[in-house]
């Protein structure tokens, strides 16, 4: 009989696993605090002595939608849009704070229990049982 991952045996170590994972990485994501400093007037990059805001990302933005409207195949607009949309994205994300909230240690250990002993019992599970 296969298991799972096409190995044998390994079936209950596979579904003890993943639910460990799941309980130990909702934990631990829920216990994250995110805090984001972003706004139109906040300075995302530094070219010099010149701090480019989201504002000003938001002109060659609405230069290649002209573009594109004009004619859908201009790569000039697609190219702005597609480049002030990742330097946007990626402005929030270096903005973004992330912390974890006040717990004991206790709570921690069990969190990282659930989490990595789960990931070790899903790859475990994952190999050849000679059993």
């Amino acid at each position: 009989m296969r298991g799972a991952g096409g190995s044998n045996g390994g079936e209950f170590s596979f579904l003890i696993g993943i639910a460990m994972m799941m309980a130990g990485f909702y934990l631990l994501l829920n216990s994250i605090v995110i805090k984001a400093s972003f706004g139109f007037g906040m300075r995302l990059y530094g070219i010099g002595g010149l701090g480019v805001t989201s504002g000003m990302l938001m002109i060659p933005f609405i230069f290649g939608v002209a573009f594109i409207f004009y004619n859908s195949k201009n790569y000039i607009g697609w190219l702005l849009c597609a480049g002030t949309l990742i330097a946007l994205i990626a402005g929030v994300l270096a903005n973004a704070r992330f912390r974890l909230t006040s717990m004991s240690s206790f709570d921690l250990l069990v969190i990282l229990v659930l989490s990595f002993g789960g990931l070790g019992l899903f790859l475990r599970s994952l190999r050849s049982n000679p059993l």
